[in-house]
Protein backbone atom coordinates (compact mmCIF):
# COMPACT_ATOMS: atom_id res chain seq x y z
CA UNK A 1 0.00 0.00 0.00
CA UNK A 2 1.27 3.45 -0.89
CA UNK A 3 1.68 5.25 2.44
CA UNK A 4 1.89 8.77 0.86
CA UNK A 5 -1.41 8.35 -0.95
CA UNK A 6 -3.04 7.03 2.23
CA UNK A 7 -1.69 9.94 4.20
CA UNK A 8 -3.02 12.53 1.67
CA UNK A 9 -6.48 10.98 1.68
CA UNK A 10 -6.50 11.13 5.47
CA UNK A 11 -5.31 14.73 5.29
CA UNK A 12 -8.15 15.58 2.89
CA UNK A 13 -10.65 14.05 5.27
CA UNK A 14 -9.24 16.15 8.10
CA UNK A 15 -9.82 19.24 5.94
CA UNK A 16 -6.35 20.70 5.50
CA UNK A 17 -7.17 21.50 1.84
CA UNK A 18 -4.74 19.13 0.13
CA UNK A 19 -6.25 16.95 -2.58
CA UNK A 20 -4.89 13.75 -4.00
CA UNK A 21 -3.14 14.46 -7.30
CA UNK A 22 -5.71 12.47 -9.34
CA UNK A 23 -8.65 14.60 -8.15
CA UNK A 24 -7.70 17.99 -9.56
CA UNK A 25 -10.35 19.57 -11.79
CA UNK A 26 -13.05 16.99 -11.06
CA UNK A 27 -15.51 19.62 -9.83
CA UNK A 28 -15.04 21.68 -13.00
CA UNK A 29 -15.68 18.65 -15.22
CA UNK A 30 -18.76 17.65 -13.24
CA UNK A 31 -20.08 21.21 -13.43
CA UNK A 32 -19.50 21.26 -17.21
CA UNK A 33 -21.51 18.06 -17.53
CA UNK A 34 -24.40 19.19 -15.31
CA UNK A 35 -24.63 22.84 -16.48
CA UNK A 36 -26.44 22.17 -19.81
CA UNK A 37 -29.04 20.06 -18.03
CA UNK A 38 -29.62 22.75 -15.41
CA UNK A 39 -29.95 25.44 -18.09
CA UNK A 40 -32.39 23.29 -20.05
CA UNK A 41 -34.56 22.84 -16.96
CA UNK A 42 -34.41 26.58 -16.21
CA UNK A 43 -35.36 27.66 -19.74
CA UNK A 44 -38.07 25.01 -20.00
CA UNK A 45 -39.59 26.33 -16.76
CA UNK A 46 -39.57 29.89 -18.10
CA UNK A 47 -41.04 28.76 -21.42
CA UNK A 48 -43.84 26.82 -19.72
CA UNK A 49 -44.61 29.80 -17.48
CA UNK A 50 -44.95 32.11 -20.48
CA UNK A 51 -47.18 29.61 -22.30
CA UNK A 52 -49.45 29.27 -19.26
CA UNK A 53 -49.60 33.06 -18.91
CA UNK A 54 -50.62 33.44 -22.56
CA UNK A 55 -53.25 30.71 -22.10
CA UNK A 56 -54.70 32.67 -19.16
CA UNK A 57 -54.71 35.86 -21.25
CA UNK A 58 -56.66 34.32 -24.14
CA UNK A 59 -59.09 32.72 -21.66
CA UNK A 60 -59.73 36.13 -20.10
CA UNK A 61 -59.99 37.71 -23.56
CA UNK A 62 -62.70 35.23 -24.55
CA UNK A 63 -64.58 36.03 -21.33
CA UNK A 64 -64.28 39.77 -21.95
CA UNK A 65 -65.54 39.34 -25.51
CA UNK A 66 -68.46 37.16 -24.46
CA UNK A 67 -69.41 39.57 -21.69
CA UNK A 68 -69.29 42.50 -24.10
CA UNK A 69 -71.51 40.59 -26.52
CA UNK A 70 -74.26 39.57 -24.08
CA UNK A 71 -74.81 42.77 -22.13
CA UNK A 72 -78.20 44.38 -22.41
CA UNK A 73 -77.82 47.41 -24.64
CA UNK A 74 -79.38 48.74 -27.78
CA UNK A 75 -78.32 48.02 -30.46
CA UNK A 76 -76.82 44.62 -29.56
CA UNK A 77 -73.06 44.32 -30.17
CA UNK A 78 -72.11 42.67 -33.46
CA UNK A 79 -69.50 39.98 -34.07
CA UNK A 80 -67.10 42.70 -35.14
CA UNK A 81 -67.62 44.54 -31.84
CA UNK A 82 -66.88 41.35 -29.88
CA UNK A 83 -63.77 40.67 -31.98
CA UNK A 84 -62.56 44.22 -31.37
CA UNK A 85 -62.90 43.78 -27.60
CA UNK A 86 -60.90 40.52 -27.74
CA UNK A 87 -58.22 41.97 -30.03
CA UNK A 88 -57.77 45.05 -27.82
CA UNK A 89 -57.45 42.86 -24.72
CA UNK A 90 -54.90 40.50 -26.24
CA UNK A 91 -52.83 43.27 -27.80
CA UNK A 92 -52.38 44.75 -24.33
CA UNK A 93 -51.56 41.57 -22.39
CA UNK A 94 -50.15 38.80 -24.62
CA UNK A 95 -46.40 38.15 -24.41
CA UNK A 96 -45.26 37.79 -28.02
CA UNK A 97 -41.49 38.54 -27.91
CA UNK A 98 -41.27 40.37 -31.21
CA UNK A 99 -43.55 38.15 -33.31
CA UNK A 100 -46.87 39.94 -33.52
CA UNK A 101 -49.40 37.32 -34.54
CA UNK A 102 -52.89 38.37 -33.51
CA UNK A 103 -55.22 35.64 -32.29
CA UNK A 104 -58.16 34.53 -34.38
CA UNK A 105 -61.60 35.13 -32.90
CA UNK A 106 -64.74 33.17 -33.80
CA UNK A 107 -68.18 34.15 -32.51
CA UNK A 108 -71.49 32.36 -32.87
CA UNK A 109 -74.82 33.68 -31.68
CA UNK A 110 -73.97 37.39 -31.72
CA UNK A 111 -76.93 39.79 -31.56
CA UNK A 112 -79.09 37.02 -30.14
CA UNK A 113 -82.24 37.46 -28.15
CA UNK A 114 -82.70 36.94 -24.42
CA UNK A 115 -81.46 33.53 -23.25
CA UNK A 116 -79.71 32.53 -26.47
CA UNK A 117 -76.07 31.52 -26.03
CA UNK A 118 -73.16 33.50 -27.40
CA UNK A 119 -69.94 31.55 -27.95
CA UNK A 120 -66.55 33.26 -28.31
CA UNK A 121 -63.52 31.16 -29.27
CA UNK A 122 -60.02 32.65 -29.24
CA UNK A 123 -57.18 30.72 -30.91
CA UNK A 124 -53.55 31.82 -30.64
CA UNK A 125 -50.41 30.34 -32.19
CA UNK A 126 -47.73 30.33 -29.49
CA UNK A 127 -44.17 30.79 -30.73
CA UNK A 128 -42.35 31.31 -27.45
CA UNK A 129 -38.68 31.93 -26.89
CA UNK A 130 -35.82 29.68 -27.98
CA UNK A 131 -37.18 26.37 -26.70
CA UNK A 132 -40.69 27.05 -28.00
CA UNK A 133 -39.37 27.71 -31.48
CA UNK A 134 -37.15 24.62 -31.37
CA UNK A 135 -40.10 22.52 -30.21
CA UNK A 136 -42.28 23.98 -32.98
CA UNK A 137 -39.76 22.80 -35.57
CA UNK A 138 -40.32 19.18 -34.46
CA UNK A 139 -43.98 19.12 -33.42
CA UNK A 140 -45.47 21.94 -35.45
CA UNK A 141 -46.94 25.12 -34.02
CA UNK A 142 -48.30 25.11 -30.48
CA UNK A 143 -51.88 26.38 -30.60
CA UNK A 144 -53.61 27.73 -27.52
CA UNK A 145 -57.39 27.97 -27.55
CA UNK A 146 -60.13 29.15 -25.19
CA UNK A 147 -63.91 29.15 -25.56
CA UNK A 148 -66.49 31.01 -23.46
CA UNK A 149 -70.26 30.55 -23.73
CA UNK A 150 -72.68 33.02 -22.10
CA UNK A 151 -76.41 33.57 -22.45
CA UNK A 152 -77.68 36.87 -23.86
CA UNK A 153 -79.32 39.24 -21.41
Amino acid sequence: MDYKKYRSVRALRRGNGKRPSGQRGVAAVEFAIVLPILLLVLFATVELGIALYDKAVITNASREGARAGVVLKSPKPTSTDVQTVVTNYTSSYLLTFGTKSPPSVTTTGAQGTFGQPLSVTVTYRYTGLGLGRALSAFTGPVTLSATTVMNNE
